[in-house]
């Protein structure tokens, strides 16, 4: 990523962009839970205090929870949780644990009979990846927010929690594809602070935010190499009438990403961080937004600095991208497939 600095008049105060950990925010508890064996998996973004938010979603087949209080005309200002998981619309199940959990530790609206934690949650479509009928579940769900109020794994990147079973490049299915994973990365520039997780489970291929390098995707036919996804799906689509990628697709595929930061934003400025970040999806996955994925990004923020919205939009594109190339880059060869690091990339 470019670095930046920015000198005031007087020669004083120079504001540098520097890297920090996704897992050091003030006031967020991240957390995984996986089924390795079974490549599915979740993982958790808590904010016990509660945190503002806003969704913006782009693919045409999302499977998700309570997105709908994230409009900006929807009453509750605040929600308390994201949860990403694997298992498609099964695995919302997994967000009901992680209510549970929550309720029991005092964490919620109060409505005056009980704490009703608001939990947020998208799920990416691994069930081809390992076993179909195992999916993130109630324990699973609750099992990420205890990791997530452990502490123990909140810098995790690669084969964990969501990213368990994520894969990339599938235009010529299972037989093509490559390992992906979950991914993160975070600045601060003065007091601003921001950072995006990325689970990267797209149907198209990876590329390098910086250098425009292919690093994962749709391999060619001995596996020592990559093919072209985008030119494969559209030679498969000119025979297919007015049929879309849903339709001519058997199965879905999805990225899903938290832009998180401090700055003090509301609901309708958080969406506009939310859609700037899908520049960074342009940036590094192509093709991306079609049919058949159920692209989304969230941005959520605890409140607890002043900050130029701009240049949080400005950023939010840059961490996004960079955490799409970390999520391909930690992910390890599992379940048969090549990752980017078994081939060196």
């Amino acid at each position: 990523m470019t670095e930046i600095e920015v000198t005031k008049m007087d020669g004083q105060n120079r504001l540098e962009l520097r890297e920090i950990r996704l897992g050091d925010f003030e006031g967020i508890l991240i957390g995984h839970a996986q089924d390795a064996e079974h490549a599915t998996g979740c993982t958790a973004v808590i904010a016990p205090e509660g945190m503002c938010a806003a969704v913006d979603v782009r693919g045409g087949g999302p499977a998700s929870r309570e997105t709908a209080l994230l409009q900006p005309l929807a009453s509750a200002e605040r929600i308390h949780a994201i949860v990403l998981s694997g298992g498609s619309a099964f695995g919302l199940e997994a967000g009901c644990g992680a209510a549970e959990f929550l309720e029991e530790r005092g964490i919620g609206f109060e409505t005056g009979f009980a704490k009703v934690p608001l939990v947020c949650q998208s799920c990416i479509y691994d069930l081809g990846v390992g076993s179909a009928a195992v999916r993130p579940d109630k324990k699973m769900g609750r099992a990420a927010c205890a990791d997530a109020f452990s502490g123990a794994h909140c810098h995790a990147e690669g084969n964990v929690g969501a990213g368990t079973g994520a894969t990339v490049g599938k235009a010529r299915g299972a037989g093509y594809m490559m390992k992906s994973g979950l991914g993160a990365y975070a600045v601060q520039f003065g007091e601003l602070q921001i950072g995006a997780l990325a689970v990267v489970n797209a149907l198209g291929d990876i590329f390098d935010a910086g250098s425009g390098r292919k690093i994962a995707g749709m391999l060619n036919e001995d596996g020592s190499g990559f093919a072209d996804c985008q030119a494969e799906l559209c030679r498969m689509l000119a025979g297919c009438g007015d049929e879309n990628l849903f339709a001519a697709q058997p199965s879905s595929n999805t990225t899903l990403t938290v832009v998180l930061t401090n700055g003090s934003f509301n609901k309708m400025e958080l969406q506009r961080v939310a859609s700037a970040a899908h520049n960074g999806y342009a940036r590094t996955i192509r093709p991306v937004h079609t049919s058949a994925d159920g692209d989304s990004i969230y941005a959520a923020s605890t409140c607890r600095a002043a900050a130029n919205l701009d240049v949080a939009v400005m950023l939010a594109a840059e961490v996004t991208a960079q955490a799409v190339n970390r999520a391909a880059r930690a992910a390890e060869p599992a379940y048969g497939l090549q990752s980017c690091r078994s081939m060196g990339l």
